[in-house]
């Protein structure tokens, strides 16, 4: 079959990044298997993508749109007092900016566009669902499909943590659903051919004249590459890791506390990887509950060093209550780490009946309490958690590989390009052949 022509439009992608510039990089780039596709990023990743092999003008194209967005992304820094905290501050301001990023795109590629040089028009980051296109109403009067997403965020705030949400900065999240009122939203909807959801949360925002559009993909994959080493532990003590930002909605506190008589008895150790602004509390609070023996934080590492560590234990404790993708749990999973999360948003959606063990969200006493119950049920034998780890792992080789994510999103732009066939399902499609996943 001939390979749809596809003009991929990611302003963040960055191979060399992490969070939504290494997704919008890995998704576009796995996409040249399906597609014949263009790269336009902004100009801030020029060098990175150089160096990935890309040739510019043939594929890939840098547009610099700092005349606007850099400004702004100034004042959000200021605003943020550069603790990298206030996400929905970030995303208000990223929504004024980015309609200019789009305007030099068109005037870029707005001709071959329109002349039908592309089959497809595909906006793949930003995730965020609150970001307008207004090139997508140019796509449709031009008669090419244009494919939103994948999109995702917003997941409300539970109850119960409030003090977590000001510590983050987020007071002006609870403004946010806002955003649905605004009408270059409801054109970018209008127009859009397929609209990708990451998140069912997402998906329930968009609203119902639109549902049939609606495509559910979480955006989040591995790279096998990275992944090649699997996870052997020795059949006791229990041995856990935590990986991510020391702040307070990942809830690394609350997993000292529900791990610490385990940790003092001497029948878990946990690995805590990265670093963050309650590093100090926290390390404190070891000392306090006097389970430093048991307990090693590691700073930030290098991902082959994350890897290492992670490598030698049984499971990922994670008890983030705000996660909107949750990549590090199927980074975890990839390498067969056995994942105990908070059911709620992302990790509860990756996290499926055996392949995971799910904490009810709740208050922040009931989530101690169940990270306590169940981390004391598994350390009494952790060799009951392999089989668990063996189904999360081809979970992931099966669905969840940038390679599998490509043959996925070639269904939609099927689809967006015969929208009389039936709505592809992606993540029931054949998975990948067994031999991916050894």
């Amino acid at each position: 079959m001939v390979k749809p022509r596809v003009l991929a439009i990611a302003e963040a992608a960055n191979p060399e990044w992490v969070s939504v510039p290494l997704v919008g990089w890995s998704l576009a780039d796995a996409l040249r298997d399906v597609a014949d596709v263009h790269l336009v990023t902004h100009a801030r990743n020029r060098d990175a993508v150089l160096r990935a092999g890309y040739v510019e003008g043939r594929e890939v194209t840098f547009i610099d749109s700092d005349r606007l967005a850099k400004p702004l992304w100034k004042l959000g820094e200021a605003l943020r007092m550069g603790q990298g905290k206030g996400w929905t501050t970030i995303q208000a301001l990223n929504a004024l900016a980015y309609p200019h990023f789009e305007k030099l795109v068109w005037r870029a590629f707005g001709e071959q566009i329109t002349e039908g040089r592309f089959d497809i028009v595909h906006r793949i980051t930003p995730l965020s669902p609150t970001i307008a296109s207004p090139i997508a109403g140019r796509c449709a009067r031009a008669g090419v499909p244009f494919v939103l997403g994948p999109l995702n965020g917003g997941v409300p705030w539970p109850e119960g943590f409030t003090s977590e949400r000001l510590r983050e900065r987020e007071v002006l999240s609870y403004l946010r659903s806002a955003y649905r009122y605004l009408p270059g939203r409801n054109r970018t909807l209008r127009h859009a051919s397929a609209i990708l959801a990451g998140s069912r949360h997402t998906q329930s925002e968009i609203p119902e004249r639109y549902q049939d559009k609606v495509v559910y993909l979480p955006e989040n994959a591995v790279d096998p590459s990275k992944f090649s080493r699997l996870s052997r532990p020795g059949p006791k003590p229990l041995r856990a890791c935590f990986i991510g930002r020391m702040v307070p909605y990942k809830g690394p506190d609350m997993l000292l506390a529900a791990a610490a008589p385990l940790l003092r008895s001497g029948d878990m150790t946990l690995e805590m990887i990265g670093d963050g602004p309650m590093m100090k509390e926290l390390r404190a609070q070891v000392a306090d509950e006097a389970t430093e023996a048991a307990v090693t934080f590691h700073g930030w590492l290098p991902h082959g060093e994350v890897e290492r560590v992670a490598g030698r234990c049984h499971m990922l404790t994670f008890p983030s209550i705000r996660e909107f993708g949750g990549g590090v749990v199927l980074e975890a999973m990839a390498l067969g780490l056995v994942p105990m999360i908070v059911d709620y948003a992302g990790p509860g959606e990756l996290v499926t009946q055996g392949t995971g063990i799910k904490i009810p969200l709740g208050p922040r006493a009931a989530i101690i309490k169940g990270f306590r119950t169940a981390l004391k049920q598994v350390a009494a034998d952790p060799r009951q958690l392999q089989p668990m780890a063996e189904a999360a792992r081809s979970r992931v080789f099966d669905h969840f590989t940038w390679q599998a994510k490509a043959r996925q999103v070639a269904q939609v732009y099927g689809w967006a390009m015969a929208p009389a066939t039936a709505r592809p399902d992606p993540l029931a499609l054949r998975p990948a052949p067994a031999s991916q996943a050894s």
